[in-house]
C-alpha cells in the first residue's frame, strides 16, 4: 500500500487501512472502494490523507507500531479519563485502572519487537487531536525508551507519564485550546499552567510513581533551560520528561492543529535533530533518529536525479537512505525496480516527498 494526500484521492481507489471516526467507530474498512462522496466527508473529518492499495504498491506492507484496535481503545479511554467529573474519585480510579491495563498491553506490543521503527504516517481525526496525540506520544516515547534499554517497570511508568502528559489541559478553557489564531499573553500564560495542573491532579488523584509525576510536570522543560514551568535544564530534567519532550514536539509538528498546519515527517525530524543539545537531550535525539523514519514506508518520494518511487523499507542505522521502489523517471512511468540508497553507489538523495504518482492517475 502507499500513502496518498487527500487532494489526490480519486473515485474508486481501494482503501489500504481501515478508517476510524471520532468515537473509534469503523467508517470504512480496508479493501473498500473510496467513492467520491466519501472523500469529501473524510476531508471534513480532518484526515489529510489515506493509505490505498493498488498495482503500484501491492507488494509494500505498512506495519502498525501497535495493534490498531489497542490504539483505538486507548484513545477512547484517554478521552473518557479527560472528560470525567474531576470530583468523581470512584470513576477516576476506574478509568485510570483501564488506562493502566492498556499501557501494559502497549508496552508488551512494543517490547515484543526489538527492531520496531515508527514507520507510518498516522491517520488522525483533527477534532480529537488531544486524545490521538496522547497515544502517539506514548508510543513514540516507549519506542525511544526501548531503544535506551529501559527496564520493564520504567517502561510502564514512562507509558503512564506519556499518556497523561497533557491531562492538565482539562483545567484549560476550550476556547484557548481550540483558538485558531495566535494566543494573547494572558492566554499563553494560562496554557503554560497545564504541566503543573497535570502534576498536581495525577499526584493527588492517582498516586502513581514519582518519575511519572515529574514526567508530566517537566515535559515542556528544555535542555538549555528555556522551557517551563521551572526553567530546569540539562540532566536535572527527569529522563521521562526528556523523552516525552521529543515525542510531544514531533507528533505536534506532524499534526494539523487549529492554529498551525502539519509538516512532513522529514521536516519534523530535521527540527528535532537540529534541537539536539539545546532544546532536547542529544542522547534522546540520537535514539529518536534511529526509530522514527523521516520517510515512512508507503511514502512517495522524488530523488535528486528526478526518479520517483515509493519507500519500501527503512533502516534504523541509516534513516535517510531507505530502499525504494522506483516507478517513474521524471514524469514517465517505467518498469518498476528497487534501489537501496543505503548500499548503492547512487550519488543521489531524497529531495522531497511527492504526489507525482497519484496526481495524474
Amino acid at each position: 500500500m502507499r500513502y496518498v494526500a487527500i487532494e489526490h484521492l480519486r473515485d474508486g481507489m481501494i482503501l489500504g487501512k481501515t478508517l476510524y471516526g471520532e468515537m473509534g467507530e469503523v467508517l470504512l474498512r480496508q479493501g473498500s472502494p473510496i467513492l467520491l462522496n466519501y472523500i469529501n466527508k473524510i476531508s471534513c473529518l480532518g484526515y489529510f490523507g489515506l493509505y490505498i492499495q493498488d498495482a503500484l504498491s501491492e507488494d509494500i506492507d505498512v506495519k502498525d507500531t501497535i495493534n490498531e484496535d489497542l490504539k483505538m481503545r486507548t484513545i477512547q479511554s484517554v478521552k473518557t479519563m479527560m472528560n470525567i467529573n474531576r470530583d468523581n474519585d470512584k470513576e477516576i480510579q476506574k478509568s485510570f485502572s483501564e488506562l493502566e491495563d492498556l499501557v501494559e498491553s502497549i508496552v508488551k506490543d512494543i517490547t515484543s519487537n526489538k527492531d520496531v521503527i515508527i514507520n507510518m504516517i498516522d491517520l488522525k481525526v483533527a477534532n480529537n487531536y488531544t486524545y490521538y496525540h496522547s497515544v502517539n506520544v506514548t508510543v513514540i516515547s516507549l519506542v525511544i525508551g526501548l531503544a535506551m534499554n529501559l527496564e520493564s517497570k520504567d517502561m510502564y511508568n514512562l507509558g503512564i507519564a506519556a499518556l497523561l502528559h497533557d491531562i492538565g489541559k482539562i483545567f484549560t478553557p476550550n476556547e484557548i485550546l481550540d483558538k485558531p489564531g495566535a494566543l494573547t499573553l494572558d492566554e499563553y500564560n494560562i496554557i503554560r499552567k497545564h504541566p503543573e495542573d497535570g502534576y498536581n491532579y495525577v499526584k493527588g488523584k492517582l498516586g502513581t510513581h514519582t518519575k511519572t509525576y515529574l514526567g508530566i510536570l517537566e515535559h515542556h522543560e528544555r535542555f538549555d533551560g528555556t522551557g517551563y514551568p521551572k526553567q530546569t535544564s540539562g540532566k536535572d530534567i527527569g529522563l521521562f520528561a526528556r523523552i516525552i519532550a521529543v515525542a510531544d514536539v514531533y507528533d505536534a509538528l506532524t499534526s494539523d492543529r487549529p492554529y498551525k498546519k502539519r509538516v512532513i515527517p522529514s521536516d519534523a525530524m530535521e527540527y528535532i535533530m537540529g534541537g539536539g543539545g539545546t532544546f532536547f537531550d542529544i542522547d534522546v535525539v540520537r535514539e529518536f533518529s534511529k526509530i522514527v523514519a523521516p520517510y515512512p514506508v508507503g511514502t512517495c518520494v522524488r530523488l535528486t536525479n528526478d526518479l520517483v518511487g515509493i519507500v519500501v523499507e527503512n533502516f534504523s542505522d541509516c534513516c535517510l537512505r531507505p530502499r525504494i521502489k522506483i516507478i517513474k523517471d521524471g514524469n514517465e512511468l517505467i518498469e518498476p525496480y528497487l534501489i537501496n540508497l543505503k548500499t548503492s553507489n547512487y550519488n543521489v538523495i531524497i529531495s522531497d516527498t511527492t504526489d507525482a504518482l497519484t496526481s495524474d492517475q
